[in-house]
């Protein structure tokens, strides 16, 4: 891995505040220190080092808004193709399971559709721009 400091800015010190975080949250959120409290922290540090290894991919064709600068199918977008959006879930759904709100619920199940919506959005500009390049490459990836 090159260390320059775009690396460390998109790869580390998210992956060291994340950890912080989600530590914080385990340690000094409400609620029993139990199995299920575990299981969160375990789900939600999975979550976000797919969150960082799909950023790390990425690399410089990361942004916030759906742009097609370069079809990127390495690393784990061999298997995924939106990786951030998935991964992203697994530390929501499993900081839900630390902190124990049952209401937050709601949150989580609406975020779902709204990330499906923005992979169509972004599958459409991809497409757009690669054609059957794109289209390949999603009949051999998941989501």
């Amino acid at each position: 891995m090159n260390m320059d400091l775009g690396t460390i800015w998109r790869v580390w010190f998210p992956l060291v505040a994340g950890g912080f975080a989600l530590g914080s949250i385990y340690a000094a959120g409400p609620g029993p220190h139990g199995l299920s409290r575990q299981i969160g922290l375990i789900i939600a540090m999975l979550g976000l080092t797919g969150v960082i290894a799909a950023r790390y991919t990425l690399g410089r064709s990361f942004s916030i808004s759906a742009k097609a600068t370069a079809l990127v199918t390495t690393g784990i977008y061999t298997r995924i193709r939106n990786p951030i959006y998935v991964s992203g879930m697994f530390v929501i759904g499993g900081v839900l399971m630390m902190i124990k709100r049952p209401e937050m619920l709601v949150a989580f199940l609406v975020l779902i559709p709204v990330q499906i919506i923005r992979a169509r959005k972004e599958a459409a500009v991809l497409e757009a721009k690669f054609g059957d390049a794109y289209r390949e490459y999603r009949k051999q990836t998941w989501f």
